[in-house]
């Protein structure tokens, strides 16, 4: 990936791939030029399918935004941010980052779940 930028000031995305302490999820938005939604499309979905080959990756999910936009939202499920940090700082993996279109840009973030009584379950 071109462009990465925080979607938290006070904590960098690779800050967050070093704990071990359960599941978490990625949630990592894409925004791009028109005419690059394809080519990310198909550099998206050979990135996933790689992914899917290590180890802790449990899940992904591409989302496109209603209508004609260019933003992607891609959350993915991870053993833990440690496995998720393995897999991306990989030299196979660091070597795919450059066939994403120039103009597209993410924003990931490491998220747990959390419990709320009576509303949902971590």
């Amino acid at each position: 990936m071109k462009q990465i930028r925080e979607m938290h000031s006070q904590i960098n995305d690779l800050q967050q791939l070093n704990e071990e302490d359960g599941p978490v999820v990625l949630v990592n938005r894409f925004t791009m030029a028109d005419e690059d939604a394809e080519r990310f499309l198909v550099v998206w979905a050979d990135d996933a399918a790689f992914m899917k080959r290590q180890a802790g990756f449990i899940s992904t999910q591409l989302h496109r935004g209603v209508g004609a936009g260019t933003t992607f939202m891609n959350v993915a499920i991870w053993e833990s941010a440690k496995a998720l940090g393995n897999a991306f700082r990989s030299p196979a993996f660091q070597e795919r980052a450059g066939r994403y279109p120039d103009s597209a840009v993410a924003v990931p973030q490491v998220f747990r779940k959390v419990a709320i009584a009576g509303i949902c379950t971590a």
